[in-house]
Protein backbone atom coordinates (compact mmCIF):
# COMPACT_ATOMS: atom_id res chain seq x y z
CA UNK A 1 0.00 0.00 0.00
CA UNK A 2 1.28 3.51 -0.44
CA UNK A 3 1.49 5.78 2.53
CA UNK A 4 -1.86 7.97 1.83
CA UNK A 5 -3.89 4.52 1.14
CA UNK A 6 -2.66 3.45 4.19
CA UNK A 7 -3.57 6.25 6.22
CA UNK A 8 -7.17 6.42 4.80
CA UNK A 9 -7.21 2.61 5.76
CA UNK A 10 -6.08 3.63 9.23
CA UNK A 11 -8.77 6.20 9.58
CA UNK A 12 -11.21 3.88 8.42
CA UNK A 13 -10.42 1.55 11.44
CA UNK A 14 -9.18 -1.13 8.43
CA UNK A 15 -6.10 -1.66 9.67
CA UNK A 16 -5.73 -4.55 12.22
CA UNK A 17 -2.40 -4.53 14.81
CA UNK A 18 -2.98 -8.00 16.21
CA UNK A 19 -4.86 -9.00 19.09
CA UNK A 20 -2.63 -6.89 21.56
CA UNK A 21 -2.04 -3.91 19.75
CA UNK A 22 1.46 -4.81 18.70
CA UNK A 23 1.60 -7.26 16.15
CA UNK A 24 2.11 -6.91 12.37
CA UNK A 25 -0.40 -4.85 10.74
CA UNK A 26 -2.91 -6.31 8.48
CA UNK A 27 -5.87 -5.09 6.07
CA UNK A 28 -9.25 -6.12 7.37
CA UNK A 29 -11.80 -7.14 5.02
CA UNK A 30 -15.41 -7.61 6.19
CA UNK A 31 -17.32 -10.88 5.16
CA UNK A 32 -19.95 -9.18 2.72
CA UNK A 33 -17.47 -7.46 1.24
CA UNK A 34 -15.25 -10.93 0.14
CA UNK A 35 -18.84 -12.50 -0.76
CA UNK A 36 -18.66 -10.43 -3.39
CA UNK A 37 -15.48 -11.01 -5.12
CA UNK A 38 -14.98 -14.27 -3.60
CA UNK A 39 -13.45 -15.94 -0.30
CA UNK A 40 -10.30 -16.74 0.13
CA UNK A 41 -10.70 -20.30 1.62
CA UNK A 42 -8.27 -21.74 4.03
CA UNK A 43 -5.14 -23.60 3.28
CA UNK A 44 -6.51 -26.61 5.87
CA UNK A 45 -10.04 -27.84 5.57
CA UNK A 46 -10.39 -30.02 8.49
CA UNK A 47 -12.27 -33.41 8.43
CA UNK A 48 -15.04 -32.08 11.10
CA UNK A 49 -15.89 -29.20 8.56
CA UNK A 50 -16.03 -31.11 6.03
CA UNK A 51 -15.29 -34.64 6.68
CA UNK A 52 -13.09 -37.20 5.49
CA UNK A 53 -13.57 -40.63 3.12
CA UNK A 54 -14.41 -42.88 5.80
CA UNK A 55 -17.35 -40.82 7.05
CA UNK A 56 -18.54 -40.43 3.35
CA UNK A 57 -17.78 -44.33 2.68
CA UNK A 58 -20.43 -45.03 5.54
CA UNK A 59 -23.08 -42.56 4.21
CA UNK A 60 -22.76 -44.10 0.88
CA UNK A 61 -23.13 -47.38 2.16
CA UNK A 62 -26.05 -46.56 4.12
CA UNK A 63 -27.74 -44.69 1.08
CA UNK A 64 -27.65 -48.11 -0.56
CA UNK A 65 -29.30 -49.66 2.69
CA UNK A 66 -25.70 -50.72 4.16
CA UNK A 67 -24.65 -52.12 0.80
CA UNK A 68 -21.01 -50.88 0.52
CA UNK A 69 -20.33 -51.06 -3.40
CA UNK A 70 -17.90 -47.68 -3.44
CA UNK A 71 -14.32 -47.39 -1.68
CA UNK A 72 -13.92 -43.86 -0.96
CA UNK A 73 -15.91 -41.67 -2.28
CA UNK A 74 -15.21 -38.02 -1.98
CA UNK A 75 -17.63 -36.30 1.22
CA UNK A 76 -20.67 -34.25 -0.06
CA UNK A 77 -20.13 -31.39 2.62
CA UNK A 78 -16.07 -31.46 0.82
CA UNK A 79 -17.64 -31.41 -2.24
CA UNK A 80 -20.66 -28.75 -1.06
CA UNK A 81 -17.60 -26.72 0.02
CA UNK A 82 -15.52 -26.47 -3.11
CA UNK A 83 -19.11 -25.18 -4.55
CA UNK A 84 -19.98 -22.38 -2.22
CA UNK A 85 -16.73 -21.02 -3.03
CA UNK A 86 -16.43 -21.22 -6.77
CA UNK A 87 -19.92 -21.12 -7.86
CA UNK A 88 -22.79 -19.05 -7.86
CA UNK A 89 -26.63 -20.18 -7.41
CA UNK A 90 -27.03 -20.97 -11.77
CA UNK A 91 -24.12 -22.34 -12.07
CA UNK A 92 -22.78 -25.30 -14.29
CA UNK A 93 -20.94 -27.92 -13.15
CA UNK A 94 -18.83 -30.54 -15.02
CA UNK A 95 -17.24 -33.57 -13.23
CA UNK A 96 -15.50 -35.17 -15.64
CA UNK A 97 -14.34 -37.88 -12.91
CA UNK A 98 -17.51 -38.72 -11.55
CA UNK A 99 -17.16 -41.86 -9.93
CA UNK A 100 -19.96 -42.21 -7.75
CA UNK A 101 -21.90 -38.95 -8.53
CA UNK A 102 -20.50 -37.34 -5.40
CA UNK A 103 -20.47 -33.81 -7.13
CA UNK A 104 -24.47 -34.03 -8.38
CA UNK A 105 -25.21 -35.42 -4.80
CA UNK A 106 -23.13 -32.14 -3.21
CA UNK A 107 -25.03 -29.93 -5.99
CA UNK A 108 -28.04 -31.14 -4.98
CA UNK A 109 -27.71 -30.60 -1.63
CA UNK A 110 -26.61 -27.28 -1.60
CA UNK A 111 -29.51 -26.53 -3.86
CA UNK A 112 -31.87 -27.36 -1.44
CA UNK A 113 -30.00 -25.00 1.09
CA UNK A 114 -29.17 -21.98 -0.33
CA UNK A 115 -32.18 -22.23 -3.02
CA UNK A 116 -29.44 -22.60 -6.20
CA UNK A 117 -30.38 -23.69 -9.77
CA UNK A 118 -26.99 -24.65 -10.02
CA UNK A 119 -27.26 -27.66 -12.65
CA UNK A 120 -24.42 -30.64 -13.13
CA UNK A 121 -22.95 -32.65 -15.90
CA UNK A 122 -21.56 -36.01 -14.62
CA UNK A 123 -18.72 -37.75 -17.27
CA UNK A 124 -17.60 -41.18 -16.41
CA UNK A 125 -16.06 -44.13 -18.04
CA UNK A 126 -18.78 -47.37 -18.07
CA UNK A 127 -15.77 -48.97 -15.95
CA UNK A 128 -17.02 -52.73 -14.92
CA UNK A 129 -17.41 -53.31 -11.38
CA UNK A 130 -15.63 -56.73 -10.09
CA UNK A 131 -17.75 -59.38 -11.11
CA UNK A 132 -17.22 -60.75 -7.32
CA UNK A 133 -18.18 -57.47 -5.78
CA UNK A 134 -21.51 -56.68 -3.79
CA UNK A 135 -22.27 -54.27 -6.34
CA UNK A 136 -22.00 -56.67 -9.22
CA UNK A 137 -24.42 -59.06 -7.60
CA UNK A 138 -26.67 -56.42 -6.75
CA UNK A 139 -26.85 -56.03 -10.26
CA UNK A 140 -23.95 -53.24 -11.17
CA UNK A 141 -22.22 -54.07 -13.57
CA UNK A 142 -20.02 -50.69 -14.05
CA UNK A 143 -19.97 -47.63 -11.61
CA UNK A 144 -22.01 -45.44 -13.99
CA UNK A 145 -24.83 -47.85 -12.90
CA UNK A 146 -23.92 -47.23 -9.32
CA UNK A 147 -23.62 -43.39 -10.00
CA UNK A 148 -27.19 -42.92 -11.89
CA UNK A 149 -28.78 -44.88 -8.58
CA UNK A 150 -26.95 -43.17 -6.29
CA UNK A 151 -28.49 -39.68 -7.83
CA UNK A 152 -31.85 -41.32 -7.47
CA UNK A 153 -31.72 -42.19 -3.90
CA UNK A 154 -29.36 -38.43 -2.83
CA UNK A 155 -32.08 -37.03 -4.43
CA UNK A 156 -35.04 -38.26 -3.28
CA UNK A 157 -33.54 -38.40 0.43
CA UNK A 158 -33.15 -34.85 0.60
CA UNK A 159 -36.64 -33.94 -0.45
CA UNK A 160 -37.60 -35.86 2.40
CA UNK A 161 -35.50 -34.72 4.86
CA UNK A 162 -36.68 -30.83 4.14
CA UNK A 163 -40.17 -31.04 2.31
CA UNK A 164 -41.01 -27.72 2.92
CA UNK A 165 -38.14 -25.95 1.70
CA UNK A 166 -37.67 -28.69 -1.10
CA UNK A 167 -41.34 -28.88 -3.48
CA UNK A 168 -39.08 -27.04 -6.25
CA UNK A 169 -35.99 -28.48 -5.75
CA UNK A 170 -35.17 -30.18 -9.13
CA UNK A 171 -33.75 -33.70 -8.58
CA UNK A 172 -34.16 -34.83 -11.99
CA UNK A 173 -31.53 -35.97 -14.74
CA UNK A 174 -30.80 -37.19 -18.05
CA UNK A 175 -28.42 -40.13 -19.00
CA UNK A 176 -26.64 -40.09 -22.87
CA UNK A 177 -24.35 -42.34 -23.81
CA UNK A 178 -21.62 -42.04 -26.36
CA UNK A 179 -22.11 -44.34 -29.34
CA UNK A 180 -21.58 -44.49 -32.97
CA UNK A 181 -23.79 -43.01 -35.72
CA UNK A 182 -27.26 -44.20 -36.00
CA UNK A 183 -27.18 -43.47 -39.69
CA UNK A 184 -25.93 -46.73 -42.24
CA UNK A 185 -22.67 -46.24 -43.81
CA UNK A 186 -24.43 -45.24 -47.18
CA UNK A 187 -20.75 -44.84 -48.69
CA UNK A 188 -20.89 -47.97 -51.11
CA UNK A 189 -18.97 -48.17 -54.13
CA UNK A 190 -21.17 -50.10 -57.13
CA UNK A 191 -19.08 -53.30 -56.51
CA UNK A 192 -20.38 -53.86 -53.31
CA UNK A 193 -23.76 -53.62 -53.76
CA UNK A 194 -25.74 -56.12 -56.29
CA UNK A 195 -29.20 -55.58 -57.74
CA UNK A 196 -30.71 -58.33 -55.18
CA UNK A 197 -29.53 -56.08 -52.49
CA UNK A 198 -31.09 -52.89 -53.53
CA UNK A 199 -34.31 -53.22 -51.37
CA UNK A 200 -32.02 -53.95 -47.93
CA UNK A 201 -30.37 -50.72 -48.07
CA UNK A 202 -33.94 -48.51 -48.20
CA UNK A 203 -33.54 -47.86 -44.81
CA UNK A 204 -30.79 -45.61 -43.77
CA UNK A 205 -30.80 -46.00 -40.16
CA UNK A 206 -29.40 -48.55 -38.62
CA UNK A 207 -32.47 -51.35 -37.65
CA UNK A 208 -30.79 -51.06 -33.26
CA UNK A 209 -31.71 -47.83 -32.99
CA UNK A 210 -35.22 -46.28 -30.88
CA UNK A 211 -36.97 -43.28 -31.88
CA UNK A 212 -35.24 -41.28 -28.54
CA UNK A 213 -31.82 -42.40 -30.34
CA UNK A 214 -32.62 -40.27 -33.25
CA UNK A 215 -34.47 -37.52 -31.20
CA UNK A 216 -31.16 -36.51 -29.45
CA UNK A 217 -29.12 -37.30 -32.91
CA UNK A 218 -31.35 -34.37 -34.57
CA UNK A 219 -31.41 -32.10 -31.48
CA UNK A 220 -27.53 -31.68 -31.69
CA UNK A 221 -28.02 -31.00 -35.55
CA UNK A 222 -30.64 -28.77 -35.28
CA UNK A 223 -29.16 -26.84 -31.81
CA UNK A 224 -31.09 -27.77 -29.42
CA UNK A 225 -29.43 -28.72 -26.19
CA UNK A 226 -29.18 -31.50 -24.34
CA UNK A 227 -31.10 -30.46 -21.22
CA UNK A 228 -34.09 -29.56 -23.33
CA UNK A 229 -37.34 -30.10 -22.35
CA UNK A 230 -39.21 -33.00 -23.89
CA UNK A 231 -42.62 -33.97 -24.04
CA UNK A 232 -43.93 -36.99 -25.99
CA UNK A 233 -47.88 -37.12 -27.30
CA UNK A 234 -49.31 -39.86 -29.44
CA UNK A 235 -51.35 -39.41 -32.84
CA UNK A 236 -53.28 -42.04 -34.22
CA UNK A 237 -51.16 -44.36 -32.17
CA UNK A 238 -48.24 -42.94 -33.39
CA UNK A 239 -45.12 -41.34 -30.83
CA UNK A 240 -44.55 -37.49 -31.17
CA UNK A 241 -41.45 -35.58 -29.59
CA UNK A 242 -41.87 -32.07 -28.75
CA UNK A 243 -38.57 -30.55 -27.90
CA UNK A 244 -38.28 -27.17 -26.43
CA UNK A 245 -41.96 -26.35 -26.66
CA UNK A 246 -42.10 -26.66 -30.40
CA UNK A 247 -38.53 -25.85 -31.39
CA UNK A 248 -38.39 -29.29 -32.83
CA UNK A 249 -41.58 -31.85 -33.16
CA UNK A 250 -40.95 -34.84 -34.61
CA UNK A 251 -41.80 -38.81 -35.65
CA UNK A 252 -40.19 -42.06 -36.26
CA UNK A 253 -43.02 -44.25 -36.23
CA UNK A 254 -43.62 -45.97 -39.44
CA UNK A 255 -46.85 -45.84 -41.37
CA UNK A 256 -47.45 -42.04 -40.40
CA UNK A 257 -50.56 -41.12 -42.22
CA UNK A 258 -51.60 -37.40 -43.44
CA UNK A 259 -53.40 -37.32 -40.16
CA UNK A 260 -50.61 -37.32 -38.40
CA UNK A 261 -48.34 -34.93 -40.43
CA UNK A 262 -51.22 -32.64 -40.36
CA UNK A 263 -51.13 -32.52 -36.42
CA UNK A 264 -47.45 -32.10 -36.46
CA UNK A 265 -47.89 -29.04 -38.65
CA UNK A 266 -50.84 -27.54 -37.13
CA UNK A 267 -48.26 -27.65 -34.17
CA UNK A 268 -46.28 -24.72 -36.32
CA UNK A 269 -42.88 -25.97 -34.86
CA UNK A 270 -39.71 -24.26 -36.10
CA UNK A 271 -38.55 -27.90 -37.34
CA UNK A 272 -40.27 -30.80 -38.17
CA UNK A 273 -38.60 -33.94 -38.42
CA UNK A 274 -39.64 -37.45 -39.86
CA UNK A 275 -37.76 -40.55 -41.57
CA UNK A 276 -37.93 -41.16 -44.99
CA UNK A 277 -39.38 -44.74 -44.28
CA UNK A 278 -41.87 -43.09 -41.75
CA UNK A 279 -44.68 -42.69 -44.46
CA UNK A 280 -47.09 -44.77 -44.86
CA UNK A 281 -47.40 -45.29 -48.32
CA UNK A 282 -46.53 -42.68 -51.69
CA UNK A 283 -49.68 -40.31 -51.35
CA UNK A 284 -48.46 -39.25 -47.95
CA UNK A 285 -44.91 -38.35 -48.89
CA UNK A 286 -46.45 -36.46 -51.57
CA UNK A 287 -48.87 -34.57 -49.54
CA UNK A 288 -46.06 -33.59 -46.86
CA UNK A 289 -44.39 -30.29 -48.16
CA UNK A 290 -48.02 -29.44 -49.20
CA UNK A 291 -49.12 -30.18 -46.11
CA UNK A 292 -47.03 -27.91 -44.26
CA UNK A 293 -47.22 -25.29 -46.66
CA UNK A 294 -50.59 -25.34 -45.86
CA UNK A 295 -50.45 -25.33 -41.81
CA UNK A 296 -47.09 -23.99 -40.89
CA UNK A 297 -45.53 -22.66 -44.34
CA UNK A 298 -42.23 -21.41 -41.83
CA UNK A 299 -41.63 -24.68 -40.44
CA UNK A 300 -38.31 -26.02 -41.95
CA UNK A 301 -39.02 -29.61 -42.78
CA UNK A 302 -36.45 -32.79 -42.62
CA UNK A 303 -36.42 -36.28 -43.88
CA UNK A 304 -33.62 -38.50 -41.99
Amino acid sequence: LSRNAFRERLRDNRIWFGPDGDGVPRIKRFLSELRKTGITPMTIWKHNEVEHSQAATQKLAKLFDGKKYFDYPKPVPLIERCLQLYTNKDSLILDFFSGSATTAHAVMQLNSEDGGNRKFIMVQLPEKTDEKSEAFKAGYKNICEIGKERIRRAGKKIKEESPLTTQDLDTGFRVLKLDSTNMQDIYYSPKDISQADLFSQVDNVKPDRTGEDLLFQVMLELGATLDSKIETTTVAGKTIYNVAEGYLVACFDPDVTDDVVKSIAQMQPAYAVLRDTSMKDDSTATNFEQIFKTYSPDTVTKIL
